[in-house]
């Protein structure tokens, strides 16, 4: 395996009195992880986690290693939504977290560390970017083909730090947007936000496209339609697809059970294969 380099170009061992450890720790702790696919929206509301979990899951079925980082520091739902919240992370021998484990599905989240699941993180930025870059050197991830990071809303410290830490050609953004153009408004910041830091978009999701009836299996756009058209096509991303409002999503994720697996034979879960499909080429 060759050995982790820092932005200096040099190693981490050449360059360690130089340069920031922490630097050279999330360099060295990348160099087993493969893909890193960071899920992230300009807003908050708009189903982020639910793509996250399920997109993980998805590539967790077809036999990839995969890891799942819950970033969401002040409204962790993952371990909701895998019906884990009693989880409690235990150290290995070398000093490192151990994730949950469900198959290859890998997962850590910050509502691990908390006393109750009502319990509020009130940090300040410095906290939080401490912890996620924890998140990523200090917990026992082991070899991953993906990684899949479920992002907060909006621009700030939080997905910054994750953008920056998880740099290189091996990362990309998925971005979460729903059909209304307030939406696309809030998102569109963080397209211009993947462009500034030089990160590349593989694609847009548009959630909440329209509503499934539950009776009579009629689909309606209960919401102003075209956001995700729209967005792909001003800054020239691929569009991967359109979720609807279903009531299994929400059961999925309230009984910790994600839809891709639980209704697989769903119309629903079907257009959520087609985009993971297409990530997956």
């Amino acid at each position: 395996m060759a050995e982790a380099k820092c932005s200096s170009g040099k190693s981490c061992e050449e360059c360690k009195l130089k340069h920031d450890s922490q630097e050279c720790k999330i360099h060295a702790a990348l160099e087993k992880v493969g893909r890193r696919l960071i899920v992230m929206s300009g807003k908050g509301g708009v189903g982020k986690s639910t793509v996250a979990v399920n997109l993980a899951v998805s590539f967790a079925l077809q036999g990839k290693r995969v890891g799942l980082l819950d970033v969401d520091l002040h409204g962790p739902s993952v371990p909701k939504m895998l019906k884990l919240e009693n989880y409690s992370p235990e150290v290995s021998g070398s000093g490192k977290m151990l994730p949950a484990e469900i198959g290859s599905l890998k997962v850590v989240s910050i509502g691990f560390l908390l006393e109750h699941t009502d319990s509020a993180v009130v940090w300040r930025g410095p906290m939080k970017i401490g912890v996620i870059n924890q998140f990523i050197t200090d917990v026992e991830w082991g070899e991953l083909d993906v990684l899949v990071v479920d992002a907060p809303p909006g621009t700030g410290d939080e997905p910054l730090t994750v953008c920056q830490d998880l740099a290189g050609e091996k990362a990309a953004a998925i971005i979460v947007t729903t059909p209304q153009q307030v939406s696309a408004t809030d998102v569109s910041k963080s397209l211009t936000f993947c462009k500034e830091l030089g990160l590349k978009v593989a694609g847009l999701v548009e959630n909440m496209s329209t509503f499934i009836c539950p009776h009579c299996g009629k689909e309606t756009a209960i919401f102003s339609s075209g956001a995700g058209e729209e967005l792909a096509k001003k800054y020239d991303v691929p569009l991967l697809g359109k979720l609807p409002i279903d009531p299994i999503i929400c059961q999925g994720g309230d009984e910790g059970t994600p839809f891709i697996r639980r209704f697989a034979g769903s119309l629903t879960a079907a257009s959520f294969a087609k985009i993971v499909d297409q990530l997956s080429e």
